[in-house]
């Protein structure tokens, strides 16, 4: 059974839509990894990410992509990176990681609700 939590549990949890305006290869993580500068709009600005992605996407394809992230965790070391931001995804059937992202243009900052 699936943990329960209360709206309210919900609502702390700020995901916002940004697009990545930058992106590398991250060589020195343990795990195969990007990392990207996503820009979340006036209120949120520009946080980095570091996101095992490196299965489905290259750096050069990344750079304008709308992706969804959790804007409101604490920086997180990852080796010589700060990541101060949690870009989401869903595993395929290979447990490769596939980005969440808007199906319709969506601005820079738009909360999910």
């Amino acid at each position: 059974m699936v943990d329960q939590i209360t709206f309210d549990d919900f609502m702390k949890v700020d995901i916002r839509v940004g697009t990545v305006i930058q992106a590398e290869s991250f060589p020195e993580a343990r795990k195969p990894a990007i990392k990207l500068w996503v820009d979340y709009g006036g209120e949120i600005g520009v946080k980095k990410s570091s996101a095992q992605i490196t299965v489905h996407y290259d750096p050069g394809t990344l750079v304008g992509k709308k992706v969804m992230g959790v804007v409101n965790f604490p920086p997180r070391q990852i080796g010589p990176f700060m990541s101060e931001a949690l870009v989401l995804g869903f595993y395929d059937a290979g447990e490769a990681i596939v980005l969440a992202v808007p199906d319709k243009d969506t601005p820079n900052g738009a909360r999910l609700c």
